[in-house]
């Protein structure tokens, strides 16, 4: 991962020494709290800079852990200037905060609301005070994924991945592709697991019953649709699937829980009307609106499948949801879902963009043992999930790196 030469010129660190600031962005409370349990269980010292979206109990439980609130309440709908300001505000406390920080590391989840700054002006107060950075690429490029890339785009991320001492990111895929695209040398990138969602209770709520809580059957089949509704999920693949599938059968359930992202309106508006003039509408049940961690559970637990329809993706954190309940997944082979998924195991995949592939890939599914099979399978997803993607694994790879490059820097 590193050229000895790195470890030979610095000083072995206890992991007691270690202290790091985690920058969140304000949001992604599971990998946030993932990560943050995972580290301070192997001594690392972490100031966390987050939001009240994140906060909770589980962020005050360890001394270790200090939980700093410089966000505010993120979510909580106010007027474009006030919103504006409400971001200025949070940039003027993470700058003051950067410059009184104890924690020689940083390390940044994701980015704040105005990008390019980050990228380049708010990543060069970093340097200048001396910071060692570490970076988690969720995505690569997340423009191209949305189909709004741009030379700005591509220079100022080209610019934050130079100055970073090192990135994260999920695939091996990622990875080539900062190699390739943004020039980032080899050991400058490390490769882990997305950590399974551990942060979404789970009370033991029964498949019957949470059917009943959404208002379906027993007997009904249950096609799940979760999270922010945006172009390149391709909703619109899996709705037009439905509609092939649901004459065939009226026991089929089409369940769409989430919420259009701002700049994706008026592609829900567009989907929505395609269901409302199809004869399938009563066969669909919409929740679109933002789902809290404690009402996951019940449309989880009552679906017989999750399906991810996306056109363009590297990997899915909520396909890993889907398995931390032990349900199945249908996915597109985009990306690496393909790394993730055990056909007829732990789900099945189908082409991308292509409804008919994806409507008999859906009726596949219902016709095989393991939808037959589900109540008994769904103890083995679940042991897949927690081998491959245990946060131990990831905080182990990320404290190794913490060493290294302060290690660097002594």
């Amino acid at each position: 991962m590193f050229r000895k030469s790195s470890m030979e010129k610095g000083t072995q660190l206890a992991v007691s020494d270690i202290e790091v600031a985690l920058l969140t962005g304000g949001f992604d409370r599971p990998y946030a709290l993932g990560l943050s349990r995972a580290l301070v269980a192997k001594g690392v010292k972490l100031d966390v800079i987050g939001s009240k979206e994140l906060d909770g109990p589980e962020m005050h439980e360890d001394p270790r852990l200090t939980f700093l609130d410089l966000y505010g309440d993120q979510r909580r709908r106010v007027a474009k200037p006030r919103k504006i300001l409400q971001h200025i505000v949070s940039y003027g406390k993470l700058i003051w905060y950067t410059a009184t920080a104890k924690p020689r590391v940083f390390h940044i989840l994701w980015n704040n609301k105005f990008k390019l700054f980050d990228r380049t002006i708010l990543m060069l107060y970093y340097k200048m005070l001396g910071k060692r950075i570490a970076f988690t690429a969720h995505n690569v490029n997340a423009g191209l994924r949305d189909g709004n890339d741009s030379t700005l785009n591509r220079l100022s991320l080209k610019a934050q991945y130079r100055l970073v001492d090192h990135i994260f990111v999920h695939t091996d895929k990622m990875k080539q592709e900062l190699l390739s695209d943004f020039g980032i040398k080899e050991e400058r990138v490390s490769v882990i697991p997305f950590g399974i969602n551990n942060s979404v209770p789970d009370r033991g709520m029964s498949p019957a019953e949470a059917k009943r809580k959404i208002g379906v059957e027993s007997s009904h089949k249950v096609i799940l649709f979760f999270g922010g509704i945006r172009p390149y999920k391709g909703l619109e693949y899996l709705v037009q699937a439905f509609q092939k599938i649901a004459p065939k059968d009226q026991s089929y359930r089409l369940v769409i829980a989430g919420e259009p992202k701002k700049e994706a309106v008026q592609y829900w508006k567009e989907i929505e009307r395609a269901i409302e003039s199809d004869p399938s509408r009563d066969q669909v049940i919409r929740e679109i609106k933002y789902i809290a961690d404690e009402d996951t559970e019940v449309y989880f637990k009552a679906a017989d499948v999750l399906v991810l329809p996306y056109t363009l993706v590297f990997q899915s954190g909520v396909l890993f949801l889907s398995y931390s309940f032990g349900l199945p997944v249908v996915a597109t082979d985009v990306g690496s879902l393909r790394d993730d998924i055990i056909e007829g195991e732990t789900g099945y995949l189908c082409h991308p963009c292509n409804v008919a592939d994806l409507a008999t890939a859906l009726e596949e599914y219902f016709e095989s043992s393991l939808y037959k099979e589900l109540d008994s399978r769904r103890a083995r997803i679940k042991d897949f999930a927690e081998r491959r993607n245990s946060w131990d694994i990831v905080s182990e790879t990320t404290r190794g790196v913490y060493t290294q490059i302060l290690a660097c820097n002594s």
